[in-house]
């Protein structure tokens, strides 16, 4: 009889549920981001300010809108704002919590510089401090790397209402029908289970995650902090060509012991530059034989979109399943936590 995975003492909070409730939430987020934030004719940059699960929403459609935004798209993590904001910036902060203290500093930065202030948030003071200026609140009560789909849905809704994102509410539809579908198979306890069968292959491993840049390059970054955050295991990767510059050259003599436990994750894409495609092929052809596996995933999908939520969703489970082999818990972050107490000591 198969073995099952799944185990609920594992799991007391849910992150399975969680991560299944991803196009509901993407849906909701939709609607609420209908509701006060628009980007008027004269601004001449956006920056989105937030951290973590905060921040990679801001990532996903800084990258889905780069052909066709009227205006340059910084994500920014710091205590700070960039020099260039002033009164023709909208500037946006993204804290599920409303307490992540770069977001505050940069929000409060961003003020005084006079630039346009909206604010994506559960509360708190985030809230407060974007008092008199749109706020899109969103539930609380879930760990931030687990509200990706709101804050996604709410992003997604601000760019397109704004005329920079090309996305119809058709293809808006047909990409949550597929998240949905992609929901229900890659939950099951089944060896047929796509994410729980790569997450076998990490297990032990170092992960490796390549992309190339543009569309996948953030989804990438969320591979890695995913695995990061739930299965509580390391994760590196690089971005197609920068990598074939430099980080290639550090298999040709690394230790053996070190190449022998990485197991390469490439994210490929249509969007793809030719080159880029090549590049993934010859630089497999170099150094496969020097690492524990190479495994190629392509996206799947109808729109840009689409395509891009078929390789976040598969992160996702891929970390939650590997948690799972593991026997660790995936909602807790305790050394975060621990980090913030010491910080505010």
């Amino acid at each position: 009889m198969p073995r099952s995975l799944y185990d609920t003492d594992l799991d007391p909070q849910d992150m399975r549920g969680a991560i299944a409730a991803f196009p509901d939430h993407l849906a909701d987020g939709w609607g609420r981001g209908a509701d006060g934030v628009g980007v008027d004719d004269d601004v001449t940059g956006i920056v989105i300010c937030g951290m973590g699960g905060s921040a990679i929403g801001g990532d996903l459609v800084r990258a889905l809108s780069a052909e066709d935004s009227r205006v340059p798209v910084l994500v920014n993590r710091s205590y700070g704002v960039p020099g260039w904001v002033g009164a023709s910036t909208l500037v946006i902060g993204s804290s599920y919590s409303g307490g992540t203290e770069e977001t505050l500093s940069a929000f409060e930065a961003a003020r005084q510089r006079g630039a346009r202030l909206a604010a994506v948030t559960s509360g708190g003071t985030l809230q407060e401090k974007a008092d008199g200026h749109p706020v899109i609140t969103i539930p609380g009560g879930m760990q931030p790397r687990a509200a990706l789909g709101y804050s996604l849905g709410v992003l997604l809704r601000v760019f397109r209402d704004s005329g920079l994102l090309d996305l119809s509410d058709d293809a808006f539809l047909t990409a949550l029908g597929h998240a949905k579908q992609r929901a229900d198979a890659y939950s099951e306890d089944d060896r047929t289970n796509l994410a729980r069968e790569i997450s076998g292959a990490l297990e032990g491993t170092l992960p490796v995650v390549y992309t190339g840049p543009g569309l996948m390059e953030p989804v990438g970054m969320r591979w890695r902090t995913q695995i990061h955050e739930n299965a509580k295991h390391p994760a590196v990767g690089n971005v197609f060509p920068e990598l074939d510059h430099n980080e290639i050259m550090g298999y040709e003599a690394g230790p053996a012991d070190v190449l022998g436990r990485m197991e390469v994750l490439a994210l490929k894409d249509t969007d793809d530059h030719p080159q880029t495609g090549r590049r993934f092929d010859i630089t497999r052809e170099l150094v496969a034989r020097t690492v524990s596996g190479w495994r190629s995933v392509a996206s799947e999908g109808e729109s840009r979109l689409d395509r891009m939520l078929s390789l976040i969703q598969l992160g996702d489970w891929v970390s939650f399943w590997l948690a799972m082999r593991k026997g660790v818990d995936p909602t807790p972050v305790e050394t975060i936590q621990n980090l913030k107490g010491a910080l505010a000591g």
